[in-house]
């Protein structure tokens, strides 16, 4: 079975949390901090024991570049050494003893986690005066990464989100014969409160990787058939859903800081997109097939958005400046993206792949309209042959589902008939870079994909390597253009099967609009099938379904159920992010799923007697009021 997320609230429950410290601009005369990109380890290894000095200081954080804006934050440095986002690595070999000086250069005591006797968010019982410092040791024995952290208040580890955010530092116990070329990555955050502000925040704020926040990430490379080895930490309160674009990846282990565990070879599942909770740990394995720029990324659309692209004008031209106003006029020339992102370049070691010939072609239009959720635009997708191509403001939410072929060459030719750029992402897909839909990065070299002008086309190419779910969805604008329509489901079919719509139902969850203040909400009603009362659902005893569950909301997970009474029936996943699981790794259980944005699973369900069940997509488990399940009537014959 599918296990239960404990999925945590997202931005908008998390950041009611109050905060200290305000960004500032250049002036300022405080110790810059340098971005820690974890490669070097710290201290001195001798004979089986590390000894490293630790120092907490003031320091001035740019992870903007150091032409961006100021946030003053508490970091860690080796003693005498510049202070890093993230602290010193502590990196050892199993078996070492770590022995690490502590001094508290802060103006407020310093309470110490993952240092002392036991690893992760659990507080060390350590508390370091101002001026003061302390010796702590520890044992390296179970090899995995874990990570330390500081806070100058009283409390959990998790909630800090301003001055305490950046006190943190990885460990790694690596085991004997381990490979020594994989990277380690931090994701850290830094926000403050604005009621004035659309979004509720304060200027500055930003999530970061190893103190930096996209597009001044560290910029990787590789090259083509490189075994890569990622490992992640998340020290901010909230899940990031991690998505990588045009390639499949296993995890390999994973921890809640305290604990490690690596999973087992037959167990590693092939996806594109995995959870990272707060304050856990997470190992990949990858492998790039393909040239090109290629990014990975959290899927809330939140955590790849700039304060800008948060704090925007969602409405529609005409909303704004009257139907005489040119709808260009209104067209903003930036991407948004900000946040936890990194892009990777992959260097070419063979022939570029031959043109494709004899391709498919469809037609999709790009479209939006004015007053959809309220004064907020809607955006959406027409296909071309169809009775919406007709009518300019014509679309569908969820966009239509593309039925495509295994190994059937497509020529897919987008039209910008909205009011804003626009960005196809063929999500899942396996697939050549430029055609990969990331504005100003996919492609290689100087052929780099370009927005979409309103008013301009473009025409992509790809065949699709294998069968199962994916979806297309925008890549422009997300926290809005993703909130208010732009996706849709793609099922690719082997050759000598039939797409038969009775028995193979798509269910995509998404969001009814935009989120209009991720402070104060109102939070968007759950859309399932782009209806809040989806139509009644008719089933046959004895006719096995196949559910095809996509999530493409913007900030929320989603939990999806289909129960007879309050229980759930049974159900098999046989498929996660268009990849068909192996039998081994299907499972049989609860037909309940908590899942986040860019995750997608197949469930098999064949019902056994007649009866009234209810299918129910919405928001989990939230300290917060939310709206209610879109719930559709399900009648078993």
């Amino acid at each position: 079975m599918v296990p239960r997320l404990a999925i945590a609230a997202p931005c908008a429950a998390a950041l009611l949390l109050l905060v200290t410290g305000v960004a500032a601009h250049h002036g300022d005369s405080v110790e810059t901090i340098a971005a820690n990109d974890l490669r070097a380890p710290a201290g001195t290894l001798a004979n089986g024991v590390l000894t490293l000095r630790l120092e907490a200081r003031d320091g001035a954080w740019y992870p903007d570049g150091p032409d961006g804006m100021m946030r003053p934050v508490a970091a860690f440095a080796e003693a005498g050494k510049p202070l890093q986002v993230p602290g010193p690595l502590v990196r050892v070999p199993a078996g070492t003893r770590v022995r690490i000086t502590v001094r508290n250069g802060l103006a407020e005591p310093l309470r110490l986690f993952g240092l002392g006797a036991q690893r992760g968010p659990a507080p060390d019982s350590i508390v370091v005066a101002p001026g003061a410092e302390v010796e702590v040791s520890f044992d390296a024995t179970t090899p995995g990464v874990y990570y330390y952290a500081g806070k100058t208040g009283e409390g959990p580890l998790l909630g800090r989100l301003g001055k305490d955010s950046q006190l943190n530092g990885a460990i790694v116990i690596d085991a004997p014969g381990a490979r020594s070329d994989d990277r380690l990555f931090l994701m850290s955050w830094w926000f403050g409160l604005d009621s004035t502000s659309v979004s509720g925040l304060a200027p500055g704020g930003t999530f970061a990787i190893n103190g930096l926040s996209w597009p001044h990430t560290e910029r990787l490379h590789a090259a083509q058939g490189d075994e890569l080895d990622w490992r992640w930490i998340n020290m901010t309160d909230l899940d990031h859903p991690m998505h990588l674009h045009g390639f499949y990846f296993r995890v390999t282990g994973g921890g809640d800081g305290a604990t490690w565990r690596d999973i087992a070879p037959e167990a590693r599942q092939l996806a594109v997109t995995e959870i990272v909770r707060p304050g856990a740990t997470m190992a990949m394995h990858w492998t790039p097939q393909r040239a090109g720029n290629w990014i990975f990324h959290c899927h809330f659309a939140g955590h790849m958005t700039s304060m800008d692209g948060l704090n925007k004008d969602r409405r529609h031209p005409d909303d704004v400046h009257g139907p005489h106003e040119p709808a260009g006029a209104s067209v903003h020339d930036q991407h948004y993206m900000a946040g936890l992102i990194v892009g990777i370049e992959v260097t070419p070691t063979g022939a570029a792949p031959a043109p494709t010939a004899a391709a498919r072609s469809l037609r999709l239009f790009v479209r939006s309209r004015p007053h959809v959720y309220g004064s907020y635009a809607g955006y959406g997708y027409a296909l071309g042959g169809t009775p919406e191509e007709g009518e300019s403001r014509a679309f569908t939410i969820p966009g239509p589902t593309l039925v495509l072929r295994r190994n059937e060459p497509m020529a897919v030719t987008i039209i910008n008939q909205s009011h804003d750029k626009a960005a196809v992402h063929w999500h899942g897909i396996e697939l050549e870079s430029f055609t990969d839909g990331v504005p100003g990065f996919s492609g290689y070299g100087t052929s780099l994909l370009p927005a979409i002008a309103p008013g301009d086309s473009l025409t992509v190419r790809f065949t699709p390597p294998r069968a199962g779910t994916f979806m297309y969805h925008s890549h422009f604008n997300e926290f809005q253009q993703l909130g208010s329509g732009m996706y849709g489901a793609i099922v690719v079919l082997d050759s000598g099967q039939a797409y038969d719509p009775e028995t193979d139902r798509v269910l995509v969850v998404s969001d009814a609009g935009p989120i209009l203040n991720v402070i104060r909400g109102p939070f968007p009603p759950t859309l399932l099938n782009g209806s809040v009362t989806p139509p009644p659902m008719a089933l046959h005893v004895g006719t096995r379904y196949r559910f095809r569950v996509i999530n493409i909301r913007t900030d929320f997970p989603a939990d999806v159920a289909l129960l007879d009474g309050e229980t759930p029936v049974t159900w098999r996943m046989i498929a996660r992010d268009g990849a068909d699981l192996p039998a081994g790794q299907q499972t049989v259980g609860p037909a309940t799923l908590a899942f986040a944005p860019g995750q997608i699973y197949d469930f098999e369900f064949t019902p056994e007697k007649p009866g009234d069940l209810t299918l129910k997509a919405g928001y989990p488990a939230l300290p917060f009021p939310v709206p209610a399940s879109a719930t559709a009537a399900v009648t078993v014959r």
